[in-house]
Formats: C-alpha cells, sequence, structure tokens
C-alpha cells in the first residue's frame, strides 16, 4: 500500500520545531532533507558550523543535534505521526545522524508521553539570570530523572559537596579562557553585540548574556568575557544553585545523540513544571577537568552536560535560523 504524501507545511512545521533545540553557543549545527516518496526526514550534522577548539571531537554538535531529533520526535507525535528513528544509519557516513520514518499510526496508539511536551518547545528558553533559593519538589526530581532514563541516560542531582566542585571547575574553566586567547575563538565567533544582536538567526545574542555575577553562584559561562555589553549590569545569583548531572553509559557518537534526546526531554519536562533551566558543557570541553565533574560516590558513565534548574525567569528567546535555509526537499 503506497504511503500517503506528507505536504510541505507539515514536513516544515516539524523540522521548525526541531530547530527550536538548544545547542552550543546556538550554533544550530543541523541540516534536514525529507525524502518525500519514503516520508523519510533525515538529520545531518552540519561540519561548518562545528567549533574545532572548543568542541573538537563533535561530542557538542552531536548533543545539539540530539535535542533537535527530540524535539522532532515530539512534533511529528503531536502531529499524529509515529516517528520511527534510526540513529547513525550509515557507517560509512557519520555525519548522518539519524533517518526518521514518518510513519501512519495505523492503528497504533499515539505517544501522549511525548504530545504532551510540544507546547513546552516554544516556551523552553535558556535562562542566565539568577534564579530563587527555593528547594525542587521531590516529585519533580524524580520526574526528570525518569525523563532521562527513557532515554538512556542518567540524571544525578549533586548534592551540597559536589556542586562546589562543579563550581570550582567551572570557574576554572573561565579562567582558562582569560589567559588563552585561542581558547575564545569559537566564542567570539558565536556571539552576536551591539547591532549585530537584532538581525541575528543564529549564536548567543548580547541580551541573552544575563547580567554578571556579583555575588552568590552560578554554573554559567560568561559569553561577554572582556568585551563591554552596554547596560549590562551585575547582580546576585542564588547561593545554593540545584545542579543536575547528564551522563550516559559510553562516550561514542551514539552515547551523545542519545544524550542530547535526554537533555531535551529533561529541559522540556523542566520547562512543563515551571522551571527556568540553563546547560553549561564549559568544564567538559577540558579533557582534565570533565573527569572530575562525575560525582565519585554516585555518578556512573561519562557526564555529557551540566544543568542548572530552579525558579526564576526563562530568558529570552534566542533567534533561530529560517527553516528554509537547513531544510531541503528531493
Amino acid at each position: 500500500m503506497p504511503l500517503r504524501e506528507l505536504d510541505r507545511k507539515t514536513v516544515t512545521a516539524l523540522v521548525a520545531a526541531a530547530t527550536a533545540a538548544p545547542s552550543m553557543h546556538n550554533a544550530q549545527p543541523w541540516r534536514f532533507r525529507f525524502v518525500a516518496t519514503e516520508r523519510l526526514l533525515l538529520l545531518r550534522g552540519d561540519p561548518e558550523r562545528a567549533m574545532p577548539r572548543s568542541d573538537p571531537g563533535n561530542r557538542a554538535l552531536h548533543i545539539g543535534c540530539g535535542a533537535a531529533l527530540f524535539n522532532l520526535r515530539v512534533a511529528a507525535a503531536h502531529a499524529g505521526l509515529i516517528p520511527e528513528v534510526r540513529p547513525l544509519p550509515e557507517p560509512g557516513d557519520p555525519l548522518l545522524f539519524a533517518a526518521v520514518q514518518l510513519a501512519d499510526p495505523a492503528g497504533r496508539p499515539r505517544d501522549d508521553d511525548l504530545t504532551r511536551l510540544h507546547q513546552a518547545i516554544r516556551q523552553r528558553h535558556t535562562s542566565r539570570h539568577p534564579f530563587a533559593d527555593k528547594e525542587l519538589p521531590q516529585e519533580v526530581r524524580d520526574e526528570l530523572r525518569r525523563a532521562a532514563t527513557r532515554e538512556g541516560a542518567q540524571l544525578l542531582f549533586a548534592g551540597p559537596w559536589h556542586t562546589e566542585t562543579v563550581l570550582g571547575l567551572v570557574d576554572d574553566a573561565e579562567s582558562r579562557d582569560v589567559l588563552d586567547p585561542d581558547r575564545r575563538v569559537d566564542l567570539d565567533r558565536w556571539t552576536r553585540l551591539g547591532t549585530e544582536a537584532d538581525t541575528a538567526v543564529d549564536g548567543v545574542p548580547e541580551y541573552a548574556f544575563g547580567p554578571r555575577r556579583r555575588d552568590g553562584k552560578a554554573p554559567q559561562r560568561d559569553f561577554a568575557g572582556r568585551r563591554p555589553v552596554a547596560d549590562r549590569g551585575a547582580t546576585t545569583f542564588e547561593h545554593t544553585p540545584h545542579l543536575g548531572l547528564l551522563s550516559t553509559p559510553g562516550d561514542t557518537p551514539a552515547d551523545w545523540l542519545r544524550a542530547g534526546q535526554a537533555l531535551e526531554r529533561v529541559l522540556l519536562e523542566a520547562t512543563s513544571a515551571d522551571l527556568a533551566t540553563s546547560v553549561t558543557s564549559h568544564p567538559l570541553e577540558t579533557s582534565d577537568l570533565r573527569p572530575l565533574v562525575r560525582d565519585p560516590v554516585e555518578g556512573k558513565g561519562h557526564v555529557q552536560m551540566v544543568l542548572r534548574l530552579g525558579y526564576g525567569p526563562r530568558g529570552p528567546a534566542t533567534p533561530r535560523r529560517p527553516v528554509g535555509d537547513v531544510l531541503e526537499f528531493g
């Protein structure tokens, strides 16, 4: 029986949802190709948006594309489709990250757990603002852990002593950036200052940097560095940040894609629970710091991302490339 053709409007909407995903420095390192005759959507990594100094193995590139893949799955379920995913389908083509068959339901039940997250895709924004010094309910923590587990990853909430360790590692990574200008090449490429921020379609615009930290603790990168940003100001951040460590059993491209999907599932669940979120890979970008991020008592596998969660402003939406720039039909 021939497959029902999907119209361009539907496919475009799916990809628009996918591209709302977070990625390192908002580089948006993905491309999509829709094969209409097979109802097949191909997701590729874009090497022109790689970061050779801060992400030489393309780990973060895979994670960003994995997050986009999860959004695609959510959008497909919301549209009444069954997304059948084959990760890394061509061993000889390592930048082909996934082939997604957009199947008709054909009597199969809709994945309501995916569908209910659809609204959170547009609500989720990275927040680099202070959060309240307020505890996260245990039921919320448990739900976020389950979200990571469903995607084959582990989410561990750092205890007080390990939180201090991670914060110190973030500060160490920040200090290294200041002392070594080469370490800031990728960051400078993907930040948008002044009038450039008003027309940007990618990167981190200055209005999303958040205020400088005057007091308190926040594990986040200072995107401005030593560059002046008008009217930025400084403020006090929370003294007891809630940090989640997302890890996978292995550290291969397949694990990185899995981490990206788990990351986005956790972020969307957190958004649905009215939490503000931000992520950082800063201490994970240096080989000697990364092993120290893992909790030596409870941690397992390889830490792929550090999450900061709490109650506070969600932050502004960051720019996105037009879907026409990343989607090809044929």
